[in-house]
C-alpha cells in the first residue's frame, strides 16, 4: 500500500529490532527497551524538517555560526503504550515538552474513550509528535489528532511502530495533513481490531499485564 501521508522506515537497525519486538518470546523488559530504541532511531527522520535558527557561538578556538531549534517541540504519547517510545525520543531530544492523552478502546465498539488530557497550553508554539506504537483501527489516533487540532496544534506528526492499512486510510480521510512515520505497514486487522501479524497488545507486553 502506498499513501501520501505515510513514511515507512526500511533502515536495517530498525527492522532488526522490529523482528525481536514482534517475537512472542521477548519479555516485557527487553520489549520496553526495544520500543525506546526504535523510537529514538525513527525520530531522526520524523524531525528532519523542524524549524531552526542561526546563532552565534564562541568555540574554544574562535567565534562561528551554528543552528538551534527555533520552536518548542512537544511529545504527546497516547497512554499507556506510548510512554516507552516517548522515553526513547527524550534520550535524543531532551528539550522536548511532554503532554499526555489517555484513550482507552471500548472492546465492543472498538472506539476510543478519553479518560485523561494533560497538555501544555501553548501547543501552537511548535511542532507536536503524537506517539503510539500501534495504528490499528485509527480510532484513538484520529481522536487524539482532533483533540490536538482543537487545542491549536498546526504542525502535527505521528510516530508509530506498526500500522495497518485501515488505520492509515482512516487517518488519511480524517486528518490528511498529518504525516505518519512507521517502522512497518502490516497486512490488516482481525475481527477484534488487532493488527496482523502485528505484535499483540503493546501495553500488556510492555508491562507484563493481561
Amino acid at each position: 500500500m502506498s499513501a501520501a501521508n505515510l513514511v515507512v522506515f526500511d533502515h536495517p537497525l530498525i527492522q532488526h529490532k522490529l523482528g525481536y519486538i514482534r517475537d512472542i518470546a521477548t519479555s516485557h523488559r527487553p520489549f520496553r527497551a526495544l520500543l525506546a530504541q526504535i523510537a529514538g532511531l525513527m525520530v531522526f527522520e520524523a524531525t528532519r524538517s523542524l524549524p531552526t535558527a542561526e546563532i552565534d557561538i564562541q568555540t574554544p578556538i574562535e567565534r562561528t555560526r551554528g543552528r538551534r531549534l527555533s520552536a518548542s517541540i512537544t511529545l504527546v504519547p497516547i497512554l499507556r503504550s506510548g510512554l516507552c517510545m516517548t522515553e526513547g525520543i527524550l534520550e535524543v531530544m531532551p528539550e522536548a515538552r511532554v503532554g499526555h492523552l489517555g484513550l482507552a478502546r471500548d472492546e465492543q465498539t472498538l472506539e476510543p474513550v478519553v479518560y485523561l488530557r494533560k497538555l501544555p497550553r501553548d501547543l501552537h508554539a511548535g511542532p507536536v509528535l503524537l506517539v503510539d506504537p500501534m495504528l490499528a483501527t485509527g480510532g484513538s489516533a484520529c481522536q487524539a489528532a482532533t483533540i490536538l487540532r482543537e487545542a491549536g496544534v498546526r504542525d502535527l506528526r505521528m510516530l508509530c511502530l506498526v500500522a495497518s492499512p485501515e488505520g492509515v486510510a482512516r487517518m488519511g480521510r480524517e486528518h490528511p495533513e498529518v504525516r505518519i512515520y512507521a517502522a512497518a505497514l502490516d497486512r490488516g486487522l482481525n475481527s477484534r481490531g488487532f493488527i496482523l501479524p502485528g505484535l499483540g497488545d503493546a501495553g500488556d507486553r510492555m508491562y507484563g499485564t493481561e
